[in-house]
């Protein structure tokens, strides 16, 4: 009888830890998010939304499985690399990168943490990734643009306006790495329609407001805005300027339209960020980065501001209305 009851009582004194245990919720995962817009933009909501609904239909909820820490972009590469650093050392599970500036700041700070970078040009060529298929190391996600886009901007700036002689590239080399290809794409395109390409680096707001009233003073000049964080943080100042000079401009994204920007093509930001979110979760059920492929591209969108054409005097072709996916009024 006392046997019998010691090992019930040793069963019971077992199985009660392993219970325990089996209820015990499991650890908060850690995610941080370095974003490309600050935090008051009109588009970050949109990112975030559409982030986390994606999490959360992949079994990720927001402050219960998971915990996620949005940092916002600053201009000088200095504090952006103190944020990076800050990230890394707060144990994030994963850090979502986006732009090539963020990705640089976070690839000085560690080879371990798993890095899911979006919006990133030519991740190859960088020295980001050793391929696409292979990325390798702890670093993977979500191209945005080839140096080729380049050639399309100029080309479709030139379609609307085909009074243009000029046309200037505005890029900050500081925080995009990319832009000597995407200038030499830019520049053999521009010479093949048979414009003057500039290049056109800036540094600071002051640069922005040269580069644009330099190519107000002469006629038919236009301008390209590359994708570049820097000039993101700044696009308000762009398309005032811009809008002040009566300069035609094409941009990387929609949300300079939604501005009062001229036109964009380029991808979807948010598309990205909900793509992002399934390599989140695959790299938190323990994929390693280095072994999921780059996503390039595969959708562009043209989106074309009929008010800002209406001002600027111009009238938007109808081949470019047939394939725009989107005309603001």
């Amino acid at each position: 009888m006392r046997r019998r009851k010691f090992i019930a009582l040793m069963g019971s004194s077992i199985a009660w830890p392993l219970a325990a245990r089996a209820q015990q919720p499991k650890r908060m995962r850690r995610v941080g998010v370095l974003m490309g817009v600050a935090e008051r933009d009109p588009d970050a909501r949109p990112r975030i939304a559409a982030f986390e609904q994606a999490l959360e239909e992949l079994g990720w909820t927001t402050n219960s499985a998971i915990r996620i820490d949005y940092r916002w972009p600053i201009s000088d590469t200095e504090g952006m690399q103190k944020v990076a650093r800050e990230v890394v050392g707060s144990g994030a599970d994963v850090i979502i990168a986006t732009g090539s500036a963020w990705l640089v700041a976070l690839r000085r700070e560690t080879i371990l943490t798993p890095v899911v970078f979006v919006l990133v040009s030519d991740p190859v060529e960088n020295g980001f990734i050793a391929s696409l298929s292979r990325p390798g190391g702890n670093v993977t996600g979500f191209s945005n643009l080839v140096e080729s886009t380049a050639g399309k901007w100029v080309q479709t700036l030139q379609e609307l306006v085909p009074r243009l002689k000029r046309a200037a590239l505005l890029f900050n080399p500081g925080t995009a790495p990319a832009s000597p290809r995407f200038l030499q794409s830019f520049e053999t395109a521009s010479r093949s329609l048979g414009l003057i390409p500039i290049a056109a680096p800036v540094r600071s707001p002051a640069d922005i407001d040269a580069v644009i009233s330099a190519l107000s003073k002469e006629p038919d000049g236009g301008l390209v805005v590359m994708s570049d964080q820097y000039l993101t943080l700044h696009r308000e100042g762009i398309v005032a300027l811009v809008a002040k000079n009566r300069v035609p401009a094409i941009y990387p994204f929609r949300y300079y339209v939604a501005d009062g920007g001229l036109m964009s093509y380029g991808v979807s930001t948010v598309h990205l960020f909900r793509q992002s979110a399934s390599y989140v979760d695959r790299v938190l059920r323990g994929q390693q980065p280095g072994e999921l492929p780059v996503q390039e591209p595969t959708a562009f969108e043209l989106v074309i501001n009929g008010k800002t054409a209406r001002e600027l005097g111009l009238e938007i072709p109808r081949t470019l209305l047939a394939v725009a996916d989107e005309v603001i009024e």
